[in-house]
């Protein structure tokens, strides 16, 4: 990952609403949410809504797929992953230094802490 791109990444998250939206898609796994449905548990109206949510499209952190008239949102794993990398890559010279980070250094590790943390 370049730094621009982690950045806008990170620009994007760095709004509250963006960030809740993200964190909601995170939590419900691959299957995602329709968009109603992120409105109503977040309280955002529609029109704001969808704007958070074709800015988080836009940078590739979520994903919408049409279903009949609704459109159902899931966070993009991969992206997620590969900015937790860019993140920790050679965080402290390799030392063992983040203990939260190291329970959850793999793909499969960062399932089972958040699966843990709910």
């Amino acid at each position: 990952m370049e730094t621009l791109n982690a950045a806008e990444l990170l620009a994007a998250l760095g709004h509250e609403s963006r960030l809740s939206v993200f964190r909601l898609l995170v939590e419900a796994g691959p299957e995602g949410i329709v968009a109603s449905a992120i409105g109503d548990r977040l309280g955002l109206p529609p029109a704001t809504l969808s704007f958070h949510l074709a800015h988080l499209s836009r940078v590739g952190l979520i994903r919408g797929q049409k279903e009949s008239r609704f459109i159902r949102y899931c966070a993009e794993y991969a992206t997620m992953d590969e900015l937790i990398a860019f993140l920790t890559r050679n965080c402290c010279q390799g030392a063992s230094c983040l203990p939260k980070t190291a329970t959850c250094d793999t793909v499969a590790k960062r399932r089972q802490c958040g699966a843990a943390d709910t």
